[in-house]
């Protein structure tokens, strides 16, 4: 449940809409304050210097001001907002539009600007004139007055915002912390048995009739697997006998229908019981970043594989990209990567995930870069200095040799691709180097 709520709560404060709409009620609030002062027995603002004293016919006409150039700013704030994103789009990728919606800076400069205008729109409203018992809310002008001076501010900071986040360097940075924080939230379970004890179990804990008697609960949507709640269904599993075995990984497509899950049991189970494991799974149309590394990389390699496009031919962001991969990648190379099968405090199977591999990852990373970089030196001889410094990371030989293994096909593409020798020349001394590397530990 925790991790449902995490996810939500994730998705949630991401979204285009949430952080405008927080300020939009915040105004309403301020207003409500501000006219509630204005009208108590203490509400004699007039003595104060920098308070403003005009009549209804000023303040109506200062605030009708504010509030029209306020959605005007608001529409010219969205408009330019959106040639962003069709820019990014169509140079970057249109996976990347997510990253531009979620931007704390445009959320708050678009909720600045709306929730200025409706406290205008608020204030206005409570003036009156000489038909009526004269009323001005001078504090709550002066208010307006001085919302309006730092809008000034907040747009002069979107301008500048905007023009900066559409650069190549930015989006690829960006981009390179949510891998990070993608990576940080990878953790090994907390269950009671030790890795080295595990590694002996895993195949002979399975249980001798689990292909034959276990059920296949499937998918009741399409869509990419966006997160699973781990917890919940350890608990489950446990309350329950279960050994479940999760058929898809985190960022992976499933159709409805298709197989979800694997379910051994020795009894029969509940359409309650399905359900609540069905609800372990969040399945959603996009993927996020939240629980899913190889979205994170597969923007970053996009990015550098459309950079090397005989279109764009730009290989210093093609460049950019292996330096965020190589920098993630040594990282992970750190990290204990969570086991595929995890036990219950009893030292029991429960659950079973397909493994997220060092292997997968570094494979994703570098494949179809390589592929598009082999009549570009420069990107080829990065992409081996970027291997031999994770190789330097590396905690053990299955990742090394991995390293090795596309250092060695990178390499290959090299010598079949390039036309001048000293290039061959210079691809091949960078992979001595990472032969060397390996070959020292």
């Amino acid at each position: 449940m925790r991790t449902k709520l995490v996810f939500y709560w994730a998705k949630l404060s991401g979204s285009y809409w949430f952080i405008p709409s927080l300020m939009l009620i915040s105004a309403v609030v301020l207003a409500a304050v501000m006219i509630n002062l204005d009208t108590s027995p203490q509400g004699e603002w007039q003595d104060v210097w920098w308070i403003y004293t005009g009549g209804p016919d000023g303040a109506r006409t200062l605030l009708s001001t504010v509030a029209g150039s306020m959605i005007s700013a608001a529409t010219l704030a969205f408009s330019i907002t959106m040639v962003v994103l069709t820019l990014a789009s169509s140079q970057f990728g249109p996976r990347l539009l997510n990253n531009f919606l979620r931007d704390r800076g445009n959320q708050i400069v678009l909720g600045t600007f709306i929730a200025t205008f409706m406290y205008c729109l608020l204030i206005l409203r409570t003036v009156r004139g000489e038909d009526h018992a004269i009323f001005v809310p001078h504090l709550s002008v002066t208010v307006a007055v001085v919302l309006t001076i730092a809008n000034l501010g907040v747009l002069v900071y979107f301008i500048h915002h905007v023009s900066t986040s559409i650069r190549a360097e930015s989006i690829i940075a960006r981009i390179g912390d949510d891998l990070d924080n993608a990576i940080d939230r990878l953790r090994p379970d907390g269950d009671s048995v030790q890795p080295w004890e595990r590694r002996l179990r895993e195949g002979d804990d399975i249980p001798a009739d689990f292909e034959a008697e276990a059920f296949t609960l499937a998918s009741e949507r399409s869509g990419y697997v966006q997160a699973i709640d781990a917890d919940s269904l350890m608990k489950i599993a446990k309350e329950h006998n279960l050994v479940l075995q999760v058929q898809g990984r985190k960022g992976h497509f499933i159709g409805r229908g298709a197989d979800l899950v694997k379910i051994w049991s020795e009894e029969a189970l509940s359409d309650e019981l399905k359900n609540q494991i069905n609800q372990g799974f969040i399945v959603d149309i996009h993927r996020l970043q939240r629980q899913d590394i190889e979205f994170a990389i597969d923007q970053l390699v996009e990015i550098a594989a459309r950079a090397l496009s005989p279109g764009v031919n730009d290989p210093f962001t093609a460049m950019a990209c292996v330096d965020q991969l190589g920098v993630a990648l040594a990282r992970l190379a750190e990290k204990q990567v969570p086991p595929a099968y995890r036990y219950d405090d009893a030292g029991q199977l429960r659950l079973i995930f397909q493994p997220l591999t060092f292997t997968t990852l570094t494979n994703r990373a570098f494949d179809q870069i390589r592929q598009y970089a082999r009549t570009n030196t420069a990107v080829t001889i990065r992409l081996l200095e970027t291997i031999a410094v994770i190789v330097a990371q590396a905690n053990d030989e299955e990742e090394r040799q991995v390293l090795l293994n596309q250092a060695k096909m990178i390499n290959q593409g090299g010598q079949e691709a390039l036309p001048e020798r000293s290039d061959r020349n210079e691809v091949h001394r960078s992979y001595q180097m990472i032969q060397t590397l390996v070959m020292s530990y």
